[in-house]
């Protein structure tokens, strides 16, 4: 089962059937059908926002889920003072993501940083690095040090 390759022309000429295509979900799994790199870059899908990522960060994800629904929908200068004075260990953590995404809307998209807003933010769990201490008569017992893949997503308010 191949996927058909589309010229670039196709694509800026059928865009609007090429976007509800993808919109519908697949049959087997109920899942959106995901474009290719170059099809989102001509299609323009995704210049709206700005989105940053921090990985393998080494605090657990239910941690950082308490101060991510703090910031979720707030302005950006709002989302910074909240992630300044909130004394978490996922607030530098956050506030880096935030920054990073910050970057990538104003100067990768062109959004005006005025009316940036966290629009989306969340944590993944990512691999549980497993340490092992001593027990009395010989055993051990296993400590799950638990990391993240924390996302932050900033749109522009209309």
């Amino acid at each position: 089962m191949e996927k058909k390759v589309m010229s670039k022309d196709f694509m800026e000429q059928n865009r609007e059937e090429i976007l509800a295509k993808y919109a519908v979900p697949a049959k087997k799994n109920k899942k959106p059908q995901l474009l290719s790199k170059k099809e989102r870059k001509v299609l323009g899908v995704g210049r709206d926002q700005g989105k940053a990522i921090a990985k393998y960060v080494r605090i657990s994800p239910q941690k950082i889920k308490v101060v991510i629904d703090l910031i979720k929908g707030k302005g950006l200068d709002e989302a910074y003072a909240i992630l300044l004075y909130t004394p978490k260990a996922a607030s530098p953590v956050l506030t880096k993501a935030l920054k990073s995404a910050e970057a990538n809307a104003v100067l990768n998209n062109s959004l005006s940083r005025d009316a940036l807003y966290v629009a989306d933010a969340f944590a993944n769990q990512g691999p549980i690095l497993k340490r092992w201490i001593p027990r009395a008569r010989g055993s051990a017992s296993r400590i799950n040090k638990r990391t993240s893949h924390v996302t932050v997503v900033l749109k522009e308010r209309e």
